[in-house]
């Protein structure tokens, strides 16, 4: 039997973020992506602590159980970089390992780029930001007209302006199933929409060459276009060129119905042990 987890409520300059630790040993903190929750980072999987790992995860702020941001603005990643380490001091962790999605391989990216003491390895998986390529407003306004379904027609506005047409036919319905799950989990959904338009909006940092400064082992999670085109291998790829020493890790192309690494709890979670194999805590 599992470890029970122990609930956290962590003041991050007066919001409250809610999180959970389980299991002892090397620290792990995982971060969720753009409107989904602490458990849409490995699963639900809980291999990691059972392989002898500490796993601290938690919602961030407007997500999940978390507190909304006092503006509706207040959620670009120079604050999420700040909530994060504000978990860390309050668990007492000087250094981790970050694994994070998406919006939270940018979060920890930031971390890692302004307080490199703090970061004892990266996982950075689907990164999808490119300093290097204008917002285009069509791209905002994908964002915004996100951010109107959910404000208007909750979940199923959500759903319908996301446009499911344009995701491959093999994996629509496994898309479908996990937005709605995950836009259900929210008890803020206005600061998710919130954060739909001021995260996008955001820059974690703005030139790849400031990877070159990252020193802490690093692994970059990609997943294949045909499956996941928000999030673009080229970029990923990116990435993993621009930070010294960073690995990458995406799914043989040989097998088109074959899921991304990054929905696999169990496979990615060794992908994290792995890497924390190797960090100095």
């Amino acid at each position: 039997m599992s470890e029970a987890a122990e609930q956290l409520t962590i003041d991050a300059g007066g919001v409250a973020l809610s999180g959970e630790r389980v299991g002892e040993g090397i620290p792990i903190v995982l971060l969720h992506g753009l409107t989904a929750t602490r458990r849409y980072v490995v699963m639900g999987s809980r291999a990691l602590e059972r392989s002898g790992h500490l796993v601290v995860s938690y919602d961030a702020r407007g997500h999940g159980r978390s507190q909304p941001a006092p503006q509706s603005s207040a959620y670009g990643y120079e604050l999420l970089a700040s909530d994060l380490e504000s978990v860390l001091d309050s668990v007492q962790l000087e250094r981790a390992v970050l694994a994070g999605a998406s919006m939270g391989a940018h979060t920890a990216l930031a971390l890692a780029l302004a307080r490199p003491q703090r970061v004892a390895g990266l996982v950075l998986i689907t990164p999808s930001f490119d300093p290097e390529s204008p917002r285009l407003q069509a791209e905002l306004d994908r964002w915004d007209a996100l951010a109107r379904g959910l404000r208007e027609g909750g979940v199923e506005g959500f759903v319908d302006a996301y446009d499911l047409s344009g995701v491959p036919e093999a994996w629509r319905g496994t898309v479908e199933t996990v937005l709605r799950q995950r836009l259900a989990a929210h008890e803020h959904p206005l600061a998710v929409a919130d954060a739909l338009e001021a995260v996008p909006r955001s820059r974690p940092f703005d030139r790849f060459d400031q990877l070159a400064a990252l020193s802490a082992p690093t692994v970059v999670v990609a997943s294949r276009d045909e499956a996941d085109p928000g999030h673009p291998l080229v970029v990923a790829e990116r990435y993993a060129g621009a930070i010294p020493g960073a690995r990458l890790v995406v799914e043989e192309p040989t097998d088109p119905a074959r899921s991304p690494i990054a929905w696999q709890g169990g496979q990615l979670s060794r992908v994290i042990a792995e890497l924390a194999g190797r960090a100095e805590t």
